[in-house]
């Protein structure tokens, strides 16, 4: 648990030492891609796991690679472009709120009960008090919506996901097949790229953003998933904005005023309450959605880096 949420949380670190030194949010994300897949593919060849060979699936896995992995992977660069890593983090953690708030839009979530509002409410509201919009040099900006965007993206992915994509024999081959996918989509966006210039520091926080943060946190997340179960995995999500507000202030020297550290309790405390059920519902058997979802996270509050 120690090493997912330290591998999770020092991503948004990564990115943004990567843009700091030269890399542009397009080149970024398809280097993470691609480097994640090269691991899932080696994990997989491993664990004797082949690549899908549904049609359907493979439909399946594009959709989910658009939305968990190539759309949030970009859009956090580009909110990363002006916003610190600590906060990315926060953001991230947000997710949970974006898949209630989606559920009850959409009627598929009925057990929105008082505490899950309130806690619906009290996360937007830690959000609001982070960025401040009402103060002058507030974080507000389109940095912070992009951020926002990202773990909106996330929560639409979980929900398609949990519907499309329920655990099957091989996960590490077709989480392969979903980084795959999502490669080919950033692929896409290269010719509207900027021009990139990275330096060493640039290459090698990306190389570690694709292997450990992206990669190797599929197959941990598995095994922890595996063996802890979901609710185990689900409690690294909580630890993730911790683990990148205390790197970015001890490595990139980010400050962290008494509003955002107070923004930040109130929206894990938002996400906490939304995460509880009552005990009718308890006895409920719940479909779990797919143990393996993105470099920041599946069955977690956090979404992923």
């Amino acid at each position: 648990m120690a090493a997912l949420a330290l591998l999770w949380g020092s991503g948004f670190l990564w990115i943004k030492l990567a843009l700091d030194h030269g890399m542009s949010p397009a080149h970024l994300t398809l280097t993470r891609c691609a480097l994640g897949t090269a691991v899932l593919l080696l994990l997989a060849r491993g664990a004797r796991q082949r690549l899908p060979r549904s049609r359907a699936l493979w439909l399946h896995v594009t959709v989910a690679a658009l939305f968990c992995n190539a759309i949030p992977f970009a859009l956090f660069a580009l909110g990363e472009q002006t916003v610190d890593s600590g906060i990315a983090g926060v953001m991230n953690a947000t997710t949970p709120l974006w898949s209630l708030l989606l559920g009850a839009v959409l009627g598929t979530d009925r057990a929105l009960h008082p505490l899950r509002l309130t806690g619906l409410l009290l996360g937007f509201a830690g959000v609001l008090l982070i960025f401040a919009p009402w103060q002058h040099g507030g974080l507000a900006g389109w940095g912070t919506g992009a951020l926002l965007a990202a773990a909106a993206s996330y929560a639409i992915a979980f929900t398609y996901m949990a519907r499309h994509l329920t655990p099957r024999g091989a996960p590490l081959a077709v989480s392969a097949a979903q980084l795959l996918m999502a490669t080919a989509w950033t692929t896409l966006a290269l010719p509207t790229a900027a021009p990139t210039h990275p330096d060493t520091t640039a290459l090698l926080a990306v190389t570690v953003l694709g292997v450990f943060s992206t990669g190797l946190t599929f197959y941990l997340n598995y095994r922890m998933i595996a063996e802890e179960g979901p609710t185990s995995a689900a409690t690294v999500g909580y630890l993730l904005p911790v683990v990148s507000v205390t790197l970015g202030a001890l490595v990139l020297n980010e400050t962290l005023g008494l509003r955002t550290l107070a923004g930040m309790a109130v929206v894990l405390a938002g996400v906490a309450a939304t995460r509880t059920r009552p005990r009718a519902e308890e006895a409920v058997p719940v479909r779990q959605s797919p143990s393996l979802t993105s470099g920041s996270g599946s069955g977690s509050p956090q979404g992923n880096a």
